[in-house]
């Protein structure tokens, strides 16, 4: 009996000791677009590829960074349809959150409420986990940049500079480290 026999379920862990709805899902961030995010003192940059498997597909309705509040937004590698779940559900959060608050939500709440959902179905029944990672760059209530990248399972990290999706990414991770590169984007940064 190989490892399939336990996929049916999210709780159950394989004889290898895995759980295969995550490992599915991260299969699906594995082959994503390309998608990266800088944070530098002033500000993050979050970009993605945008490969098109027509000519014909209108360029202005495919959206893969989103802005989510005045200060924040979500790029993704993985499933689409996943992704713009999670965005209407970081949309109502914020929103609720402005509602009570008159400001926009911080970047490190918005990550721990979208990390929480994305955790939640990795338990809940009736639903699979979201085949998709997101980086998040936004602002704290200081004005401090902040890039986060949330991972199917619900874990989130803080970053410098992350790369998901079809890359190699230990290659993207040390190009990302290279103090020479640091020098250069904050020189271009400025520019800009």
């Amino acid at each position: 009996m190989g490892d399939s026999a336990y996929s049916f379920s999210l709780t159950t862990f394989s004889r290898t000791g895995k759980l295969l709805q995550i490992e599915y899902a991260l299969n699906a961030v594995a082959n994503g677009r390309t998608s990266l995010g800088i944070c530098a003192k002033d500000g993050v940059v979050i970009a993605t590829d945008k490969k098109l498997s027509s000519t014909l597909v209108d360029t202005d309705q495919v959206c893969k960074v989103e802005k989510i509040t005045s200060g924040s937004g979500f790029v993704y590698s993985g499933v689409g349809p996943d992704y713009r779940v999670l965005v209407r559900k970081a949309r109502k959060s914020s929103q609720a959150y402005y509602r009570q608050y008159a400001e926009d939500k911080p970047v490190s709440q918005l990550v721990k409420t979208t990390a929480g959902v994305m955790q939640e179905y990795t338990q809940s029944g009736g639903v699979r986990p979201f085949g998709v990672s997101l980086l998040v760059a936004g602002v704290e209530g200081d004005g401090t940049p902040r890039l986060y990248q949330v991972d199917p399972s619900g874990a989130y990290f803080g970053w410098k500079a992350t790369a998901i999706g079809k890359v190699r990414l230990m290659e993207s991770l040390i190009f990302l480290g290279r103090n020479a590169f640091w020098n250069y984007f904050d020189k271009q940064l400025r520019g800009i």
